[in-house]
């Protein structure tokens, strides 16, 4: 089965300052900020919701199609994509811009100051789905270009493809009817917790009403597990347990990754979002969204531990 990801693709570039933001901010001269945090080096990391999800599914055995724009720097990203069996074909490549990049700098309470350069991400990245059959295909509109989510989650409507529609970063960005529309005729509407509040405050839409539009809703609780909800039924979801946590950001990336395998495999919803709590405790366990591994054998022992032998 083609699997159509539309989203991002960015580098992380990841700082450490070894001091305290507070002790060089001044509280009274606030308006007047000017401040230079030295930091102790930068570790680059590939990341973006396109990118961190194909990945995960190319540990799970798939190969998917990004459908995203990078910028002149992307030859190193697209070297380590097609190191992990995933093809740059759906890459726009926008020679007069970087590819999209966050600067994120910690300090030693864990405090984070980031700054995100949308660069290549501000051009959409133009690829057809014509001629492609349906029963064949699966898509998730993730967080990225706001024209492609509009013109990808239309064309997988008109043609009958079935699309996850993952609003995150980008709801605020996304009038009400653009996020109602993307909504209606979706497989699934998936965010977190806080990101579901936002929804239904821009819309003004309740759960019900927007079981009217999208054939199921999932909600992430981190270490929580998830909910998914249907027109009939509630299922709580409980979280794999990790054997360690290092940083939870890319988890809910690996989440999706793991539904959209088990959605291609004929999975249930419920075991497909089972499968993404499986692949979501395996991207904790590092630090960065694309720096863990694993193989379907850890994979299926794992599931089998939490969640018993699989349909």
């Amino acid at each position: 089965m083609k699997i159509y990801i539309s989203g991002s693709l960015a580098y992380d570039r990841i700082m450490g300052f070894p001091e305290r933001f507070s002790d060089h901010i001044l509280p009274d001269k606030i308006h007047i900020l000017n401040v230079c945090f030295v930091v102790d080096g930068v570790k680059e990391q590939f990341g973006g919701t396109a990118g961190n999800i194909a990945y995960n599914l190319s540990l799970l055995g798939e190969r998917p199609l990004i459908l995203a724009s990078a910028g002149k720097d992307f030859t190193h990203y697209s070297e380590w994509l097609k190191s992990n069996g995933l093809g740059v074909e759906g890459v726009r490549v926008i020679l007069e811009e970087l590819t999209a990049g966050a600067y994120i700098t910690t300090d030693k309470a864990d405090n984070q100051i980031t700054g995100f350069n949308p660069g290549a991400m501000r051009h959409p990245s133009l690829y057809s789905i014509d001629g492609e059959q349906p029963a064949d295909c699966l898509a998730i509109v993730a967080p990225g270009n706001v024209e492609d989510m509009l013109t990808y989650s239309r064309a997988y409507r008109d043609r009958g493809i079935p699309y996850i529609f993952d609003p995150g970063q980008q709801i605020p960005v996304l009038n009400p009817q653009n996020i109602m529309e993307m909504t209606t005729g979706a497989k699934m509407l998936i965010s977190n917790d806080y990101e579901l509040e936002m929804i239904t405050r821009a819309t003004g839409l309740d759960l019900p009403e927007l079981l009217d539009r999208a054939e199921s809703i999932l909600t992430t609780l981190g270490e929580n597990g998830s909910i998914l909800r249907t027109r009939d039924t509630e299922t709580t979801i409980p979280a794999a347990r990790a054997e360690q946590v290092l940083d939870p950001t890319g988890a809910g990336d690996a989440f999706r990754a793991g539904m959209i395998k088990g959605l291609v495999d004929g999975k249930s919803l419920v075991e497909s979002a089972r499968m993404g709590a499986v692949s979501a405790s395996f991207s904790v366990e590092c630090t960065g969204t694309q720096c863990h591994r694993f193989t379907m054998e850890d994979f299926r022992a794992r599931y089998e531990a939490h969640f018993g032998a699989a349909s």
